[in-house]
């Protein structure tokens, strides 16, 4: 009987990919990835760096036990671990990605000196004053008129971004950037709901709403559109 491979390796553009069994042994895996590696490496022995990515399937790995395939990887001088994925995740990170997805919707005055953040977006029914601040690591919605403080992706998102029915900000924040306010606004100006992001230069860029959708196609996972 034909012994099944627990090791795949396939060659493409970028480098390699090992395709590992997600059913065998942790020990298993490690010595037949080992072995073939070993004469991957004798036919590639001159060959520049190759990228490799290794592909667990529906294996979970522990980080200490992920290191010990980088390791291993890393042994044969001409291969560089570029990313280690599975289908699996642990129920802390699952957690956590469950909260950062969350829709928090509150109604509620944001006044000065008060800061209200959330993890995931935020659905602000109400103003955000001057000197009040809200924060989010995912988008920022408001309902409301912004003349306070609003970061979006706080946790380092660059496709959030922030909406408001009345934008007159005192700062805009997304992941690391900033957009200070203009100084004074025309008082004659027809003001509509607005939203900011951040554009192919790095800035953040005030601009009607309806632009967003085609900007950011997947930015709510409400149904409908705008």
């Amino acid at each position: 009987m034909k012994k099944s491979q627990n090791v795949m390796i396939k060659g493409t553009k970028e480098g390699l990919t090992l395709h590992l069994n997600d059913q065998c042994s942790f020990a298993e895996l490690k010595k037949e990835l080992d072995e073939k590696l070993s004469v991957h490496h004798m036919d590639q022995e001159e060959s520049p760096l190759l990228s490799v990515r290794i592909q667990l399937g529906n294996r979970y790995l522990t980080s200490g036990q992920q290191e010990e395939l980088k390791e291993l990887v890393r042994d044969k001088r001409n291969l560089v671990v570029e990313e280690v994925s599975s289908n699996v995740v642990a129920k802390e990170e699952a957690s956590k990605l469950q909260k950062e997805s969350e829709v928090h919707s509150i109604a509620a005055i944001i006044r000065s000196g008060q800061v209200l953040e959330v993890s995931g977006d935020l659905l602000l029914i109400g103003d955000v004053n001057p000197g009040g601040t809200v924060r989010a690591s995912g988008n920022i919605f408001i309902l409301g008129a912004l003349k306070g403080i609003a970061h979006a992706g706080c946790t380092g998102n660059h496709e959030a971004a922030i909406v408001a029915s009345f934008m007159t900000p005192s700062q805009l924040r997304i992941a690391e950037c900033f957009n200070r306010a203009p100084d004074k606004y025309p008082e004659d100006e027809q003001h509509q709901m607005e939203c900011a992001y951040i554009d192919e230069s790095n800035q953040i860029v005030i601009d009607r709403l309806q632009v967003l959708k085609h900007l950011r196609p997947n930015i709510t996972r409400f149904k409908g559109g705008f």
